[in-house]
């Protein structure tokens, strides 16, 4: 569900990277911008190559890091290394 449809080139960037991020669960991104991962998937398929869209599909398909419930114990939170960087 899209509940944001609003996003500024910024918003648009940080979803992109979140998704690309391993630790990062589809959870979050709907936490800080209102998109489920059906949304995250319409932004991606959207501001993406095809040929890039598709690897990071193949990439996330089933990957148990991206869904907060399916997760085990040893993943905790995760704070990108470009964090303090891009929010200074």
């Amino acid at each position: 569900m899209l509940l944001n449809t609003n996003f500024s080139e910024a918003d648009i960037s940080r979803i992109i990277e979140m998704a690309w991020e391993d630790r990062t669960a589809f959870e979050a991104i709907e936490v800080q911008f209102g998109l489920n991962q059906d949304g995250v998937i319409k932004v991606m398929r959207t501001h993406l190559k095809l040929s890039t869209f598709k690897l990071w599909r193949e990439r996330t398909h089933g990957q148990k890091t991206k869904h907060a419930m399916l997760r085990t114990a040893e993943v905790n939170r995760h704070q990108s290394k470009q964090h303090n960087k891009l929010h200074r």
